[in-house]
């Protein structure tokens, strides 16, 4: 599966060597940054299709590059690392990355989950028009905006994803695995605290909004966004 030009962040030459030659089997090229100033450099410059980041590379914190990354672009991006405290991952998939993958790997599973958020970021980049709206609020998909009372607010992409998710699916209810599985499009390396995080910075930023509909946690169960119906005239 061809991805386009894949940047690569990370110091291990090894590591580089491996997903380079797996990479450009399937067509793809490869932009290498050893460090996190190069990184950003180089982000800038070139327009990447999908980004694999150790968040360990030299003088950089890979976080804020995450995060910093995530501020301009919802370019599908991977985390590679040999940090594996959960900790880790939960904050590296709330800063917005679309997996997580620990150290040592087997080259054949990092393929596979580089393929399938390859297709569930095209599969949602596929509609020309991805918006949903409620009484004072719109989130906007295509354009990654979410305006609340006709102001923009900011917004990371994965909680204007799960928002958009919930606001399309008004009144249904959802476990946190299910939203994981929906949302973030994986099950093995998710945590309910992922769920809970952004639903709580979500309310933050909708608080006092309106009074037609409100993200509702139905205790021991999950989530809904619970909305007014409209009985048709």
């Amino acid at each position: 599966m061809s991805l386009g030009k894949v940047l690569i962040i990370d110091d291990d030459k090894n590591t580089c060597s491996v997903l380079k030659s797996a990479l450009e089997k399937d067509g793809n090229t490869v932009i290498f940054a050893h460090d996190g100033e190069n990184a950003m450099i180089t982000f800038r410059a070139v327009k990447t299709d999908f980004i694999l980041l150790d968040v360990a590379v030299p003088g950089s914190d890979g976080w804020q590059l995450c995060k910093e990354i995530r501020k301009k672009s919802s370019v599908p991006l991977i985390i590679i690392t040999s940090r594996n405290d959960t900790f880790d991952k939960v904050l590296g998939l709330e800063l917005g990355a679309d997996d997580y993958i620990t150290k040592p790997f087997e080259i054949k599973e990092v393929m596979a989950r580089i393929k399938a958020v390859h297709r569930r970021t095209s599969f949602s980049g596929h509609s020309d028009n991805k918006e949903v709206s409620h009484d004072r609020l719109t989130v906007n998909l295509s354009q990654y905006e979410l305006k609340v009372n006709g102001i923009v607010k900011e917004a990371p992409p994965k909680e204007l994803e799960l928002l958009y998710f919930l606001a399309s699916n008004p009144n249904r209810v959802y476990t946190r695995d299910q939203l994981l599985d929906e949302v973030w499009g994986f099950e093995y390396y998710g945590d309910s605290r992922t769920v809970d995080v952004h639903i709580k910075r979500l309310r933050e930023k909708l608080e006092g909004t309106s009074d037609k509909w409100s993200l509702k946690t139905v205790w021991g169960v999950g989530y809904k966004f619970e909305t007014e119906i409209e009985e048709p005239a």
